[in-house]
Formats: structure tokens, C-alpha cells, sequence
């Protein structure tokens, strides 16, 4: 159920990522949403101490919600500046 959440939890926040960035091409919004997902999988399986088919901490959820978005901002950091210089 944990990873379930964690998943949902990433392609919600790559999601509302694409949105806010009002990115219209369909490649970059998927990238986003994968980003997302990933990213709140590895980080929420790391704070929950590897235990993914068990309950989902309240810590760990945190995590995955902090660290997906940097890496969403990060990842609209880098992308901005690349295509400025495009």
C-alpha cells in the first residue's frame, strides 16, 4: 500500500509540476510526472527504512514530498536555463 501512495503521491506532484511551469508538450510532462514518481519512490522507501509492502510513517511521507519537489524546481532550474540559451 505504501509504494501504492508513493507513487500517486510523485505522478500528483509531477503533475501540478507540468501545471504550474504551464508546460504544454506532452514529452516534457510525462518526464515531469516520471521524475516525480521516481523520485518520491527512492526517497519514501529510504525514510521507511526499505519496508514498502507495510504502513507508510508519516516521516516518510514528508520526505518524498520535500524531496520530489526540489526536484521538480531543480529540474525546471535546469531546463529554463537551457532552453534560455537555445
Amino acid at each position: 500500500m505504501a509504494l501504492l501512495v508513493l507513487i500517486v503521491l510523485g505522478a500528483t506532484l509531477g503533475w501540478l509540476a507540468s501545471i504550474l511551469a504551464r508546460t504544454e508538450a506532452p514529452g516534457s510532462i510525462l518526464r515531469q510526472v516520471a521524475l516525480g514518481m521516481g523520485v518520491s519512490v527512492v526517497t519514501g522507501e529510504i525514510a521507511n527504512d526499505g519496508a514498502m509492502i507495510g504502513s507508510l510513517s508519516f516521516l516518510s511521507l514528508g520526505v518524498a514530498l520535500a524531496a520530489t519537489a526540489a526536484a521538480l524546481v531543480l529540474y525546471h532550474a535546469i531546463f529554463t536555463r537551457r532552453r534560455a540559451k537555445a
